[in-house]
């Protein structure tokens, strides 16, 4: 269950990565689409530093 639940925080993750980096590519870049993304990234990264590994 754990382990489910990590890999799905794990994608989330990449998912956020993905967007993070198309977003980067446009000619003028979003900077509050930029924060959210990041920010997001961040709690995801925390949530998965947080969860023990089982």
């Amino acid at each position: 269950m754990a382990n489910a639940h990590l890999d799905n925080l794990a994608a989330r993750h990449a998912r956020l990565d993905a967007s993070l980096a198309a977003e980067l590519k446009r000619p003028l870049p979003d900077a509050a689409v930029l924060r959210r993304l990041k920010r997001e990234k961040l709690k995801l990264k925390d949530e998965l530093n947080r969860e023990p590994a089982h």
